[in-house]
């Protein structure tokens, strides 16, 4: 049945209706409107891919039409339904739902598709429309993100969720491809979804057997039901253009509350392409001039390029609708804050994103007593002993390790796991799923209400790299807390050493990564990550246990701001040591035996010292005075502080199986070391 017979059967038992309703545009137009706006914004891009939003407009109009809540008018309305276009070269499909509904995206966005500055980029970026829950472009991170951001609902709602008072009740949907279904990360993060029993996550495949290559039966397994099944998630397999069948399915899926749901849309990619629907040949090019003017033709659409007739506007329009669905979840928190009245402030503060009034205050309380203590430490204890003083002070704190918590130490004493069982918690097992664990953090720090940190070896960034700079790039503040940070890990020998892993994390635009000479440098990095909302923050800890520094009070203070003189001498420097972590202990002994005036800088956070200015840096590293940087580690990005005129003590190959110490000086980590390649800066 179209939406037009329902709506004459619905006026022939109720006369009230108006004409406006009677004569309402068949499902069918309004789902052809997302497939002119496609191919006609692709068409005058000259680039794009028209095939999936033809191919699955029929499953987005049911969706976005009869069961998602949105408000088009506040699209931050936290009561939402999320929406992820996890195949985000489908863009054209989100951007034509969001000026369909009402959402504040022009036809002129829609005409500057791909354009230099536009809101309608190649692939969803978050931040540039209202309405676009996360970038997605790579392929299998948008499930992913969609995994965090239902985990996330499901805890906010434990933890606020009051019997008669849910807040926090609705769902997460996805769109996604055969790509995403190929990437490994669509298995680790659907796995963990169905390990945790998301039920109100609902993912739509858009199974139309075509991937750029052209028909994916030689690359692609034939059992993808199985395999959702196989992770305990419910199953439907529909025709993707059938309104009714892909109605049913959602009200089916809707109705299983203790697992996800994959509705499996059998669809034509192109659909309605005379020519070159079906084929790849519609996946990533424009349909061509001849070839849209075919299918406007086999759609019946008349309409002229970028125009909408009034009725199918009208069809689309949520933006009433939109508004009495916040009006009633408003309503709802009026009575929840009227019988809860300080779990509702905290949770406006917590959605808000804004810290407790007392977390800095109480951060610098503890640094520093940390540095009157001195404690002689590895810097992942110290860690573990700050993320305890947190988890008193922000019960949005939620942490995880990828399968190694007792190793990056990242629990604490008021740790309670998430899980199938138990939903009220701030901890998650992730398990050996590093990349997944990642990007569904970004997925939940997107969805807001927690502040997320994440943890395995350093040398395990390598499979999340992709997820780092996806958070720069959207600009959250997703927490990286990578332990094992060196050769300092020892004996697990290379393939567990980190070497050029921190250099390259300090090339990530936007990003700041920590990593700390002591307690008091990780107590710190941890206090500035947490204050920095709007960027993502590694902070980087080491197995071994660490020198402490005395420091003064200005001293310690200085460590936000990247870099500060740790030791100085009296009148100009000779030469100037740079170092960080460990190293920076090993520096304070090489200077203060050295026949030369040496100053040493610890340098715990270089993207940090580079955002101080110019009269800062400068009275930290003096201009024309020799440097040597002390790092285990690449030394390449240090030649922006030393200069070409610098010398190094880093690491120039992999490691070795060894005990921490015998790799120290073997690869010339030693006080020796260090004055001989000061002097010969000096000679």
């Amino acid at each position: 049945m179209t939406r037009l017979d329902s709506y004459l059967l619905c006026a022939y038992n109720s006369p009230v209706l108006s004409l406006k309703e009677i004569f309402m545009p068949s499902r069918t137009d309004l789902a052809n409107a997302i497939r002119a706006l496609s191919m006609d914004a692709v068409q005058r891009a000259n680039s794009g891919h028209p095939g999936a939003p033809m191919g699955m407009a029929d499953i987005a109009e049911v969706l976005w039409n009869d069961h998602m809540q949105y408000n088009p008018a506040n699209p931050d309305w936290v009561g939402r339904d999320r929406f992820v276009l996890s195949n985000g070269h489908g863009s054209m499909l989100l951007y034509s739902l969001l000026h369909l509904t009402g959402f504040n995206l022009s036809i002129d966005d829609i005409k500057n598709f791909r354009q230099l500055h536009s809101k309608t980029a190649g692939h969803p970026e978050y931040g540039y429309a209202d309405g676009i829950e996360t970038t997605t472009g790579p392929l299998g991170q948008g499930i992913a993100n969609a995994v965090g951001m239902a985990i996330a609902e499901r805890t906010l709602g434990a933890q606020f969720n009051k019997p008669g008072h849910n807040i926090i009740d609705h769902h997460t949907y996805v769109f996604m491809g055969d790509g995403c279904l190929m990437e490994g990360l669509s298995h680790e993060s659907c796995a963990m979804a169905g390990a945790l029993g998301l039920g109100k996550l609902i993912a739509f495949w858009d199974d139309n057997n075509i991937s750029i290559d052209g028909h994916i039966d030689d690359w692609m397994e034939r059992s993808v039901p199985k395999r959702f099944k196989s992770y305990d998630w419910h199953v439907v397999v529909i025709d993707g253009h059938d309104s009714v069948a892909i109605n049913d399915a959602i009200i089916e899926a809707k109705s299983v509350s203790d697992k996800p749901s994959l509705i499996c849309c059998k669809t034509i990619i192109g659909f309605g392409a005379p020519n070159l629907a079906g084929s790849h040949d519609c996946h990533g090019a424009p349909l061509g001039n001849d070839e849209v003017a075919a299918t406007r033709k086999a759609l019946g659409w008349e309409s002229a390029p970028f125009e909408i007739p009034a009725d199918i506007y009208a069809g689309w329009d949520h933006k009433q609708q939109g508004a009495t669905a916040e009006r009633v979840w408003d309503d709802k928190f009026v009575a929840y804050k009227t019988e809860f009245p300080n779990e509702a402030a905290e949770f406006k503060r917590r959605i808000a994103g804004k810290m407790p009034a007392n977390f800095a205050t109480e951060m610098d309380k503890f640094i520093a007593k940390t540095q009157e203590q001195m404690p002689n430490i590895a810097s992942r204890k110290a860690s573990q002993n700050t993320i305890e003083v947190m988890g008193a002070l922000l019960p949005e704190l939620f942490g995880g390790s990828a399968d190694l918590t007792g190793s990056n130490l990242t629990s604490w004493s008021g740790t309670v796991r998430v899980n199938a069982d138990n939903a009220n918690g701030n901890y998650i097992s992730w398990g050996v799923r590093e990349f997944g664990m990642a990007h569904m953090m970004n997925g939940m720090v997107l969805y807001g209400g927690f502040r997320v940190y994440g943890a395995t070896f350093l040398m395990f960034m390598e499979f999340m790299r992709n997820a780092l700079r996806m958070s720069s790039l959207m600009k959250i503040g997703t927490i990286y807390v990578y332990t094992h940070d060196s050769i300092g890990l020892g004996e697990d020998g290379p393939t567990h050493q980190p070497v050029e892993q921190i250099s390259t994390i300090r090339m990530i635009p936007g990003f700041h990564s920590w990593r700390g000479c002591d307690a008091v440098e990780s107590a710190v990095s941890w206090k500035m990550a947490m204050l920095r909302t709007n960027a993502p923050t590694a902070l980087i800890f080491s197995r071994q246990n660490l020198t402490p520094i005395e420091r003064t009070t200005e001293q310690v203070k200085n460590i936000e701001k990247g870099g500060y003189v740790l030791r100085d001498c009296k009148g100009k420097a000779d030469i100037i040591f740079i170092a960080t972590g460990s190293e920076v202990a090993l520096a304070v002994e090489a200077a203060m035996v050295m026949d030369a005036k040496v100053r040493v800088v610890s340098m715990p956070c270089t993207n940090a010292y580079d955002e101080q200015d110019k009269d800062y840096q400068e009275s930290v590293l003096t201009p024309g005075v020799k440097r040597l940087a002390i790092e285990a580690g690449v030394g390449d990005g240090w030649y922006k502080y030393i200069g070409l005129d610098g010398g190094l003590v880093c690491m120039t190959t992999f490691g070795e199986s060894a005990p921490a110490k015998d790799l120290f000086k073997e690869f010339g980590f030693t006080v020796e070391n260090i004055i001989a390649k000061a002097k010969a800066l000096l000679t």
